[in-house]
């Protein structure tokens, strides 16, 4: 009787074992200081993923083009970066696709004082970017001052570099203005610098009111095809811990030794500017909207940054059909 019980347990348990095995593995590359964190950390505190329908499997890389590197070489599954590359990728041949995440963008900061209060007083000014040449809010702001018959490539004294370094940049007034990652630029705002302009404020001026995901989730079809219930239960858990993170407090402390500040001011700015990038439902209008944000970029950066293909590549989108 007691072997007979013994083997009834054994079983069961391997039963279990092999229960959990079947579970898909979603291997997700996020950088080491991404926002993503937050809410995997969040997912983590809430134990959103005690009954996930996917085992995840957490891969830190040291920059975005590690990231794509990575998800390239199949190091990956899963990685966050934006929608234009992934249309570039697919004019090669590749097959991944785009999941939205965060319409969050940068934002060109001054000082209050420093009597910057349009595009045009940039002008013979020392402008800070963060990234390169090919910078996407860059290009945009670039495409905004030309509609006003201002060449800033002309008329500005700039310098590209890494966010944390233009922050100090700023601060040693070894710069007039900065245009930095949207965080970067809530820190400077925390401390009574200003948005001149923030992301939504230049596209709103070229013409797209739609407000439009800028990152996202980005994987190859392929892959989707086989993990489909996987995919839309990660997706339907981050939301919910992405909420959770804007709405309970309690949610939020955990997130808080993420952020790398103890200034209260500089948390509470950073947890709202957050919350206000969270991608609402979107549909035809937002289509409508990239494809008008594609043919800026395209035009401004003389293909440089989207390829040599007129239109966003079908299938950049993830449909989740």
């Amino acid at each position: 009787m007691k072997l007979r019980t013994y083997l009834l347990l054994i079983t069961t348990l391997l039963s279990f074992t092999v229960v959990a095995a079947e579970k898909p593995i979603l291997r997700l590359g996020v950088l080491a200081f991404g926002t993503s964190n937050w809410e995997l950390a969040a997912m983590e505190q809430q134990q959103l993923l005690d009954a996930a329908e996917f085992t995840l499997d957490i891969h830190k890389v040291a920059n975005p083009q590690a990231a794509k590197i990575a998800l390239q070489a199949g190091a990956v599954d899963m990685i966050v970066t934006d929608w234009i590359w992934v249309s570039r990728m697919r004019t090669t041949g590749a097959d991944f696709t785009f999941y939205p995440y965060s319409d969050v963008s940068g934002a060109l900061m001054v000082a209050n004082d420093s009597g910057i209060e349009s595009l045009n007083d940039l002008q013979d000014k020392r402008l800070a970017i963060a990234g390169d040449e090919l910078d996407k809010n860059w290009l945009l702001l670039q495409a905004l001052a030309k509609q006003q018959n201002i060449d800033l490539n002309l008329h500005v004294k700039k310098t590209f570099g890494a966010p944390p370094l233009l922050n100090q940049q700023l601060l040693q007034h070894h710069a007039d203005a900065i245009l930095n990652h949207w965080h970067y630029a809530a820190q400077l705002e925390a401390k009574g610098y200003k948005q001149l302009l923030n992301g939504q404020d230049i596209l709103k001026g070229l013409g797209i009111s739609t407000p439009m995901p800028n990152l996202g989730y980005v994987f190859k079809q392929s892959f989707a095809k086989q993990h489909q219930a996987a995919l839309s239960n990660f997706f339907k858990l981050t939301e919910q811990a992405r909420n959770q993170l804007c709405e309970a407090d309690s949610a939020w402390q955990p997130i808080i030794p993420l952020l790398k500040t103890d200034d209260l001011k500089t948390q509470n700015l950073l947890r709202t500017r957050y919350c206000e990038s969270r991608v609402t439902p979107w549909g035809k209008a937002e289509l409508t909207a990239a494809e008008h944000l594609y043919a800026v970029l395209r035009s401004v950066s003389g293909n440089q940054l989207t390829g040599t293909a007129s239109n966003i590549q079908p299938g950049t989108f993830w449909a989740n059909e």
